[in-house]
């Protein structure tokens, strides 16, 4: 999971949004298969990335290559949700 600081993410326009999406899938697209983007979820002034990555190296390239910095990394080790209640 990628934590990002960026000021006024929440009233980007579509067009901004656009923009941003295009720059990290041309990153990735450099980068190859050793990462992968899954979605993201904008909130206030913050985005919370999800991606597949082989390391967190792979995520600081690719930072640096789409001109989006990162705030922090963190390694998902579990996912749970609602149904994992009937486990």
């Amino acid at each position: 999971m990628i934590e990002r600081d960026i000021p006024g993410i929440g009233e980007f326009s579509v067009t901004e949004l656009c923009g941003a999406a295009r720059a990290s899938n041309q990153a990735l697209a450099a980068l190859g298969p050793d990462i992968q983007w899954q979605h993201s979820y904008v909130a206030g002034d913050k985005t919370f990335c999800v991606y597949l990555a082989k390391d967190e190296a792979a995520i600081k390239q690719h930072s640096e290559m789409s001109g989006i910095p990162f705030s922090r990394v963190s390694e998902v080790s579990q996912i749970i949700d609602p149904l994992t209640a009937n486990n």
